[in-house]
């Protein structure tokens, strides 16, 4: 069974950073593996990505709202993933949850969730 941990949230002022880390865990479990995200919950109480990176790291993608402010980076030895977010504003207030998946040889998916983070940005 794979456990995620998040850490890192907090509150910061606008403009500031912070960083967030993700820990996978679990008997037996490899974890290059899993493609690995954040996602942040919305307003209307959905979540929305965040930032995605691929088993070995070669492929990142962002939310649309990102624009440059983020960087998502993982760390097999670690067993970590890390989200660094940068100027941040007001609208990034949220709770930030990590998420892992793992597609298996007969194409089925493990999917497991952390149990999230919150990020308060404010003066």
């Amino acid at each position: 069974q794979v456990q995620l941990v998040e850490s890192g949230g907090g509150l910061v002022e606008p403009g500031g950073l912070l960083i967030l880390t993700c820990t996978l865990s679990g008997s037996g479990v490899t974890f290059t593996d899993y493609d690995m995200s954040w996602y942040r919950q919305t307003p209307q109480k959905y979540r929305e990505l965040v930032a995605k990176i691929t088993r070995y790291g070669g492929t990142k993608k962002y939310g649309d709202f990102v624009k440059g402010r983020f960087i998502i980076s993982r760390e097999s030895a670690r067993r970590t993933m890390s989200l660094r977010m940068d100027m941040l504003q007001s609208e990034d207030t949220t709770v930030y949850y990590c998420y892992a998946r793992r597609v298996n040889p007969s194409y089925s998916t493990d999917e497991y969730w952390g149990q999230g983070t919150q990020v308060t940005v404010s003066s």
